[in-house]
C-alpha cells in the first residue's frame, strides 16, 4: 500500500465504499487483489482506531439499536460440527445510532447472544455524556445487557415487531419478508418518551450497510472469507458514514452535525489515515 499514490488509494476506498467486491475493485483499479486486501487491513485498522478514540463523550439524546445478519465462510447451515468456531458461520453487526444527529455511535461484530450484547451495550454506555433514550427491538439479550451494564441510567424501551407469513409460494417466499401486522412497544426502565419509541433509523442504517458493502449481500460469492477483514470493512464503512458521506436530510454529515468535525472528509484524507 505504501507504493500506491494517494489518488489510486481515493479511488479503491472510492470502489469499495459503493459496493464493489475486492476483485471488482482491484480490476477497476488496475492493482493487484493482494494490495486490495491489505489495504482494507490497514485502513480499517486505523479507522476503527480513530472512532474508537474520537466518539467519545457524545451528548445524544435518543438512541436506536439493532443487529444485522452476514456470514463468514459460509452460511451456519453449511458449516460442519468440526468447522464450528467464531469466524466461521453466521455473524452478526450490533449497531447504535444516534436518532437525532444520524451518527453511528458504537458497533461490534459477534455472534447474536448475551455476552456480546453486555460488551455492546458497555461499550455505548463508555462513549454517552447524559441519561439517554434507548430504544431497541425484542432481543432478550438486550434486556440482562442493559440491567448489568447501565441499569437506572438510562430510559429504555423496546418495540416488538409482529409479522405474517410472506406471500407467494415455493421459492418465491424464500427471500421475501413478512408483511408487518403491528408492533407492541414496552418500557422496560426509566420513563422513556412514548412517541419516540421506534427503531425506524437503525433500520435504515442497515439497509445502507446492505447497499455499501458486497459482504453483506445476501446472494452473493463476494462474502467475507476471514472475520477480521469484515470488522475492517465495517470501520472502513463507518468512517465514510459519518465523516465522509453528506446525509440526505441533515446536509451535512452525521460528524458535523453531532459537532466531532468541522468539514465533511475526503476520500483522500480517510485514505491518509493508514499512514
Amino acid at each position: 500500500m505504501n507504493r500506491l499514490s494517494l489518488a489510486d488509494r481515493a479511488r479503491i476506498l472510492s470502489c469499495l465504499i459503493e459496493g464493489n467486491s475486492l476483485r471488482a475493485t482491484a480490476r477497476m483499479v488496475d492493482v493487484s487483489l493482494n494490495t486490495v486486501i491489505k489495504f482494507v487491513r490497514d485502513l480499517g485498522a486505523a479507522c476503527a482506531m480513530y472512532q474508537n478514540e474520537t466518539l467519545r463523550n457524545l451528548k445524544s439524546k435518543r438512541v436506536q439499536c439493532d443487529e444485522i445478519w452476514s456470514f463468514v465462510g459460509a452460511k451456519e447451515k453449511n458449516v460442519s460440527k468440526l468447522e464450528r468456531r467464531f469466524g466461521r458461520g453466521d455473524i452478526y453487526t450490533w449497531v447504535a445510532i444516534d436518532a437525532d444527529t444520524k451518527l453511528v455511535i458504537s458497533w461490534m461484530v459477534g455472534r447474536r447472544d448475551w455476552k456480546y450484547a453486555e460488551v455492546f451495550i458497555g461499550d455505548l454506555a463508555s462513549r454517552l455524556a447524559n441519561r439517554v433514550q434507548l430504544s431497541t427491538d425484542g432481543h432478550h439479550a438486550y434486556l440482562n445487557a442493559v440491567e448489568r451494564t447501565i441499569g437506572g441510567q438510562i430510559d429504555y424501551a423496546m418495540l416488538q415487531k409482529m409479522y405474517g407469513k410472506p406471500e407467494g409460494k415455493g421459492d418465491e417466499r424464500r427471500y421475501s419478508s413478512g408483511e408487518c401486522c403491528g408492533a407492541i412497544k414496552g418500557t422496560v426502565c426509566g420513563e422513556p418518551d412514548w412517541d419516540h419509541i421506534s427503531t425506524s433509523y437503525i433500520e435504515r442504517q442497515n439497509l445502507t450497510m446492505r447497499m455499501g458493502m458486497r459482504r453483506f449481500t445476501r446472494l452473493t460469492n463476494g462474502f467475507s472469507k476471514k472475520v477480521e477483514n469484515h470488522d475492517y470493512a465495517v470501520a472502513i464503512h463507518y468512517m465514510h458514514y459519518n465523516f465522509g458521506r453528506i446525509h440526505k436530510s441533515l446536509r451535512v454529515t452525521p460528524a458535523m452535525e453531532a459537532g466531532i468535525a468541522d468539514h465533511a472528509w475526503s476520500l483522500e484524507e480517510i485514505a491518509k489515515l493508514a499512514d
